[in-house]
């Protein structure tokens, strides 16, 4: 993969991840609820799923999902079953501060809630198909290219998702009454559910 390419690549990336969807949704309430620690542990998890969903193109499933109304339907009711339960859990939680809550919310669960909101996403791997074969050279070695592809795409995102939660954390300093809790449980819960909604009545384009 040339420079030139390459750079191409990243501007696109950059774009993907600035672009608000349910990671970053997810990136922001883990970081203003329990802090960065806790949102590097989704960021984590979000990166898992997006390299799961270049493997998954890189073998070429991704054409099979894409072409099939069942499996792309089966996956993305999935997905939106998942962030819509989020948002009621997030919706009903108790306008506690962090440091109140029970430990197993607290220290559990972080990355596989990062995991699965990328994961069951079925547009995110279509679109992962759309994007990736252009840059790719099929006349020079597939891995590098894949690797570098990989790489850029995870380091994109962990920074922009990053940012996110800074800036949920720094919002958080001055949201300590059970008021403010509450207002973000259920801003965030909404968000959730509306993320669920639109993902359920979605098409694959």
């Amino acid at each position: 993969m040339s420079f030139s390419v390459w750079l191409g690549f990243l501007l696109a990336a950059i774009l993907i991840a600035v672009t608000p969807g349910p990671g970053a949704v997810v990136s922001m309430s883990t970081g203003m609820r329990h802090g960065y620690g806790s949102a590097a542990q989704v960021i984590l998890g979000l990166q898992t799923a997006l390299l799961t969903h270049l493997a998954i193109v890189g073998l070429g499933l991704g054409a099979l999902l894409a072409a099939s109304d069942l499996a792309f339907t089966v996956v993305k009711l999935c997905g939106a079953a998942y962030l819509v339960w989020l948002g009621v859990a997030k919706w009903r939680a108790l306008p506690l501060p962090a440091d109140n809550e029970a430990p197993s919310l607290k220290a559990k669960g972080f990355f596989l809630q990062g995991l699965l909101v990328n994961l069951t996403n079925p547009k995110a791997i279509v679109f992962i198909g759309a994007l990736v074969p252009p840059f790719i050279d099929a006349g020079s070695a597939l891995l590098p290219q894949y690797l570098t592809i990989g790489l850029t795409l995870c380091l994109t995102d962990m920074i922009v998702m990053s940012a996110y939660a800074l800036v949920a954390v720094r919002l958080a300093r001055w949201l300590h009454d059970p008021k403010s809790i509450r207002l973000q449980n259920r801003l965030f819960g909404g968000l959730f559910v509306s993320a669920g909604a639109l993902l359920a009545i979605s098409s694959r384009t």
